[in-house]
């Protein structure tokens, strides 16, 4: 990924909310996502801006910017006689630090996902999960989660996902408040405990993230969560 930067004395028009021509020594960014904005020595706050255009168009020489989103429009180009640098630098993802990639590269945890610094390779985390300092064979950092009780799997699901292992700890371990059929650890979006009876009985319960603590009095587990006891039937009443 790259982000594109221009310095220098440029005529910025803007069209469409606010109809407006500013001239003056600005920086201009343009993101990965092709947001443009204008900046000058006033604050923070561009002094013009685009965010996610439907159309960009950015040619060097001579230097011109034209931006477009439906009715809006914000054009770029050099002052006469200005002197105006366009230039490209290489960007990446930002955030904590987590080990290394198999590549050599630095693994940084950002948002809900695991990404190479170098190779942009990236491993998405479970809800609730934590990167360990263990390494897989395979030279990925292992992550844990709780899904009843905590899992420690590599950040590559190739080595084994947490469905798996969940369904290999809790598959067919509790039973059906409705018709006592065998729950099955399953995937529908998250993890559930759904009727072996399906479509006929259409029991179903998210596992949460969590450990089992107890036995309701319903049959079901109770959970230990970030928000407290709860039963795996979140409805449940006992």
């Amino acid at each position: 990924m790259s982000i594109r930067t221009i310095t220098g004395d440029c005529i910025v028009h803007a069209t469409g909310r606010r109809d407006r021509t500013q001239r003056g020594w600005v920086h201009v960014l343009i993101k990965p996502d092709d947001t443009v904005l204008v900046h000058d020595a006033d604050g923070y706050q561009p002094v013009a801006w685009l965010t996610r255009p439907a159309d960009l168009s950015v040619t060097a020489d001579p230097l011109w910017v034209v931006a477009t989103d439906g009715d809006e429009t914000l054009q770029i180009e050099p002052a006469e006689d200005g002197e105006v640098t366009l230039r490209e630098h290489d960007i990446s993802r930002a955030g904590i630090p987590v080990g290394d990639c198999r590549c050599g590269g630095r693994l940084v945890r950002t948002a809900g996902e695991v990404a190479c610094l170098d190779c942009e390779a990236a491993f998405g985390l479970p809800n609730g999960a934590s990167v360990t300092d263990a390494t897989c064979e395979c030279g990925l950092p292992t992550f844990s989660a709780d899904r009843g009780e905590t899992f420690e799997l590599c950040l590559d699901y190739d080595c084994g996902s947490l469905r798996e292992a969940v369904a290999d700890r809790f598959d067919r371990e509790w039973n059906c408040p409705e018709c006592g059929g065998a729950l099955e650890v399953l995937r529908r979006g998250g993890l559930i405990a759904g009727c072996e009876a399906y479509p006929d009985c259409e029991t179903g319960f998210a596992i949460p993230d969590g450990r089992i603590v107890d036995d309701c009095e319903c049959g079901l587990p109770v959970f230990e969560t970030a928000n407290g006891r709860r039963c795996l039937d979140a409805t449940c009443e006992v």
